[in-house]
């Protein structure tokens, strides 16, 4: 039977504010695991590997899985962090590149030699639409596509919406493509974006149109997921709301919603979404 697993951000459970006293790992690992996720996700270039790496009994304390978003800056940085990746056991390692050419055309060699090295280290390896990365526009990610068929994809719109500045409805034309993301995609991240701003509050009233929007993709991602895997097959789900200054905030620097709790609201989303698909089939 296939399996859905959710994980929280480790960068997403930071508070980064002026007036709160910032969590400790361990205070948010266990709050994680606490509230039923599945793993967590850590976010190392190479530099950060050794302070990633003492984080690996927490891991094992609190009986979560890890996934690991790595953050190349050359050609050479993604053997390490594949063996980073290795070292903690990580289910897949979503690439966020910050060797990021031109002309897809001549990201071509560095995107296969990655893929090669993940092939042999036996890690799988996704390449995340994201901004100020390899992937930062959505017409260079679909151009990137069609040259390097075997390449993989982690689905945070969040980012393409802010990008191309998608309006709602969204246009048929964007529809499509993002439609192509989709087909590519092998996870997908809980963030919820509108054309201005990359998170937005998900239960404020103006955002509803873009929530459910969202939803709709995270549907139909997930649909097209397990129409082309295995029957044993386990489809992970990042929750990722990051701290501020993704999280805006007022002038007393306060954030605007209680990002641990929308975390949570869009973990039940995803759990119900993936539930009206098992009774489909």
């Amino acid at each position: 039977m296939q399996k859905l697993e959710i994980y929280q951000s480790l960068w997403g459970m930071q508070l980064r504010s002026p007036n709160r006293s910032e969590r400790s790992d361990e205070e948010s690992f266990a709050m994680v695991a606490e509230a039923g996720f599945d793993g967590m996700c850590l976010d190392p270039s190479v530099d950060e590997i050794a302070d990633n790496l003492d984080k690996q009994y927490l891991f094992e304390k609190n009986g979560l899985g890890c996934m690991v978003n790595a953050f190349p800056y050359a050609p050479g940085d993604m053997e390490p962090l594949l063996d980073f990746a290795n070292d903690m056991n990580a289910c897949m390692v979503n690439v966020i590149s910050g060797v990021m050419p031109i002309r897809p055309e001549d990201a071509v060699g560095v995107v296969r030699d990655w893929i090669g090295t993940a092939e042999r280290k036996r890690v799988p390896m996704l390449f995340e639409t994201h901004r100020d990365g390899l992937l930062n526009d959505l017409y260079f990610t679909l151009q990137l596509m069609e040259l390097v068929p075997e390449m993989r994809l982690c689905a945070d719109l969040s980012h393409f919406v802010v990008d191309r500045e998608l309006r709602a409805p969204v246009p048929e034309r964007d529809a499509a493509y993002i439609q192509s993301v989709l087909e590519r995609s092998d996870c997908f991240q809980g963030r919820i974006a509108n054309r201005e701003q990359v998170q937005i509050q998900i239960n404020f009233r103006q955002h509803q149109q873009w929530v459910d929007i969202f939803k709709g993709w995270w549907r139909e991602g997930m649909r097209l997921w397990r129409q082309r895997n295995d029957d044993d097959a386990t489809l992970v789900f990042l929750c990722e709301l990051g701290p501020p200054p993704y999280a805006i905030t007022d002038a007393e620097q306060n954030e605007l919603s209680d990002r641990w709790q929308e975390s949570l609201q869009i973990r039940d989303w995803v759990r119900e979404i993936w539930s009206g698909l098992a009774e489909e089939n």
